[in-house]
């Protein structure tokens, strides 16, 4: 059933300096209707008097609750499960709550992003004691109703009784509840009590996405709006000279056309910092028509002289520029232990291999968008963002106005993959919207979004082990990346503290190609070199490759180094999981398999991969994952990430390959642009570590340990092994069916 809802209640902001204020994550809260899709509403909602309780949470005088939900919503899941969090400890039938995506409030929300895997790990102990200091405050009211004490008083299903068996609805309580004192302590349900939590709970927006309700940034209009399409500089390391707009003008819709780029190159030249700022000094060519054709048209029609202002870099560039990265001396150490020139010299043998992995788009399904509405009073900010506050702050810089004057609603989004942790196309449509002073929304293309950037770095690591008496007794990672280098913790994952003689060093060249964060940063391609190089140091050693992972982690098993990030415990609960489900070494003849475990974002995987040959060639036909993520919130959700993570990763390690030509994109579209096809997606079976420890993050660990494992298993087929991604090229298909 749809469910409807109005997303303009006015808050109350309290709670702000109690349960959460101290460093938890805020969420506002909406719980109106029924998610369920057998539920039947009693009444229209919309006749519902809902009571304004905290700046999270309302409940009408029915008892039915709605939740506002904080985080950006980007297929994560976090608008389902951040909700149930909060439904669990406040004692609410789920059938009774609705969900309404919050807006920007700092005042309120914290940590108000989509990034890292951390939305439910930042949330969890903040959201369920926003329920249950509901819930007892609710109870409080009751019982002051009843003249009794609120010890003899509980509340199960939005229904409060006593000890008289009297009852009341929490929606018959809830005015006097909002008025009360915050208790400071709460108690906590008790794991096996929940009833919400772990329950297989349909996405609260499937209904308006199989029917196309308006839920993204695309569907968002206005009154009186325009639509602006935006040409930049085809080339990496060009500027504009001049253009000539006159073609684009004559076409029926057209509005203007003009440039952009003062207030861009004032806000650079601010000193202003922002990662998420994506910005060059070029002018760009805006064209504002009252329709996306006629935008988009007009464009192309567009004739414009570009001047090169740095070098334009091809691929054999970048390549030449990492592999002398590589071979330098002159690196940044990022953790050393132990020595690891003693151990290469005391050697039995010595392997090192090298890995490659070129740039990649994110290619979200829906193309960078956002609206504005630039007056004198007020600036609105609508679309699909992950750091809806890092977008204020870099607008009110941008325009030199107040962030306080600045608002930002956000749009579920069709993607993310990290490129919309970036602020460049909602900064372009402030200053367009501010130079002609109208509400407008900046529509790319496919095209535009292939080849403008931000884009996963390109990536090398040269990795060395020395082996002495049947064990590794030392290892070398090299790291060397366009743009920047992997972020500080990741040195203390695996196989930190495993290995006596352990240094990890970095080094990077400095690119204008954008880069930027792409799912699962870093890990997403580094698991996949030191996963295959594990696989091929067992072979060396004539140990099962699991055997391998598990010997060394009893290295730091009751570790008292507090650097090292992962759990080998839990790592090892985590492989022997997948060894048993995937029948390891048993499998039928025929069927190839391949080992990979990491940990990232909190969480560890372990996953097997099983391939059969067609033709000489690899198919992949199924991955068996095992996770350890804490508690499983929403088993549903968290099977849907691990699922799309792992082809995610499959698809661009087998098929993905991005190049440049002379500081041009050679790829603008899916024609030329390789990914997994759907006849070509295995099937992907997870099973859940069952614990009581506080959930981790699963947007993206399932991604980095699948080209480790795919790469293992074609090895153990074909016996060739790939030090290169995409694995087509390796192996020298174009298409590999699956």
């Amino acid at each position: 059933m749809k469910s409807q809802n109005k997303n303009n209640f006015s808050r109350r902001n309290f709670l702000k300096t109690s349960v959460l204020a101290s460093g938890g994550l805020l969420i506002g809260f909406n719980l109106i209707t029924a998610c369920k899709p057998e539920a039947v509403m009693p009444v229209d909602i919309e006749k519902l008097n809902f009571n304004d309780f905290n700046a999270f949470i309302k409940i009408s005088d029915e008892g039915y609750v709605t939740i506002f939900s904080p985080n950006p919503e980007i297929g994560q899941g976090v608008k389902t499960s951040m909700p149930m969090i909060i439904a669990e400890e406040l004692d609410v039938e789920w059938s009774k709550v609705n969900v309404v995506q919050g807006a920007l409030d700092t005042d309120n929300f914290k940590r108000q992003m989509a990034g890292g895997s951390q939305s439910i790990r930042f949330g969890w102990k903040a959201l369920r004691e926003t329920g249950a200091t509901t819930k007892q405050m609710l109870i409080n009211a009751a019982a002051a109703k009843w003249n009794v004490n609120a010890s003899t008083c509980k509340a199960s299903k939005g229904i409060i009784t006593n000890t008289k068996g009297d009852k009341l609805g929490y929606g018959e309580v809830v005015k006097e509840a909002a008025l009360l004192e915050v208790p400071e302590d709460v108690q906590l349900k008790k794991i096996k009590d929940f009833t919400i939590i772990g329950q297989e709970i349909v996405n609260v927006d499937i209904d308006k996405i199989i029917t196309g309700e308006p839920l993204f940034g695309l569907d968002y209009k206005t009154e009186g709006m325009v639509y602006a399409s935006v040409l930049r500089p085809p080339v990496f390391g060009q500027v504009l000279e001049s253009f000539d707009a006159s073609e684009a003008k004559s076409i029926n819709g057209v509005i203007d056309v003009f440039t952009i780029g003062d207030k861009a190159r004032n806000f650079l030249d601010k000193g202003y910092v922002s990662w998420t700022a994506v910005l060059n000094n070029s002018d760009k060519i805006v064209v504002i028509a009252n329709s996306t054709w006629a935008a988009i048209k007009a464009k192309k029609a567009i004739k414009a002289v570009w001047k090169e202002e740095s070098v334009a870099e091809s691929t054999a560039f970048h390549n030449k520029k990492l592999l002398a990265i590589l071979d330098s001396k002159k690196l940044n150490t990022s953790r050393e232990d132990g020595t690891i020139e003693k151990a290469f010299k005391e050697a039995d043998k010595i392997i090192e291999r090298t890995y490659s992995s070129p740039f990649l788009p994110h290619n979200c399904m829906e193309p960078m968008n956002f609206y504005a509405n630039v007056t004198s009073d007020k600036i609105e900010l609508v679309g699909p963002t992950q750091t809806p506050n890092e977008v204020a702050k870099s607008v009110a810089v941008l325009l030199d106005r107040k962030v306080e004057d600045i608002s930002v609603e956000m749009t579920r989004m069709g993607g993310g993959f990290g490129r919309r942790l970036y602020s460049d196309f909602a900064l372009e449509v402030a200053e367009i919207s501010n130079k002609i002073r109208k509400p407008v929304k900046m529509i790319s293309t496919r095209e535009d979004d292939m080849t403008t950037g931000v884009y996963k770095p390109s990536v090398k690591y040269r990795i060395t082990a020395s082996l002495k008496d049947g064990k590794i007794t030392g290892y070398h990672l090299k790291e060397a990346a366009i743009n920047g280098n992997m972020y500080g913790i990741i040195p203390d994952f695996f196989p930190a503290g495993c290995i006596p003689n352990y240094k990890v060093d970095l080094g990077n060249y400095k690119s204008n190609v954008t880069t930027g964060a792409w799912r699962a940063p870093y890990t997403n391609f580094l698991a996949f070199a030191e996963q295959s190089f594990f696989d091929e140091v067992a072979k060396e050693l004539s140990i099962d490759p699991i055997q391998l992972r598990l010997d060394l982690l009893q290295n730091v098993k009751g570790t008292t180094d507090k650097s090292i990030k992962y759990s080998g415990q839990r790592m090892e609960d985590t492989i022997k999981l997948v060894r048993e489900k995937a029948n390891w070494g048993k499998t039928k003849e025929g069927t190839y398999q391949g080992f990979s475990a990491y940990y990232s974002h909190n969480t560890h995987v372990a996953e097997v991969a099983e391939i059969e040959l067609k033709d000489g060639f690899p198919v992949i036909k199924k991955v068996i994952v095992a996770v350890d993520c804490g508690v499983v919130v929403n088993p549903t959700g968290a099977r849907n990430q691990v699922e799309g993570g792992v082809i995610d990763g499959i698809s661009h390690a087998m098929y993905a390959a991005f190049t440049f030509k002379d500081g041009k994109p050679k790829h603008n579209n899916f024609d030329t642009y390789r990914m997994i096809r759907m006849q070509e997606t295995p099937q992907v079976e997870v099973h859940f570590v069952e614990n009581e420890l506080s959930p981790t993050g699963l947007g993206e660990p399932g991604l980095p340990p699948a080209g480790g494992a795919v790469a293992n298993a074609i090895n153990t087929a074909l016996g060739k092994r790939m030090y290169s991604q995409p694995f087509v090229k390796e192996l020298k298909k174009n298409s590999v069916l699956g």
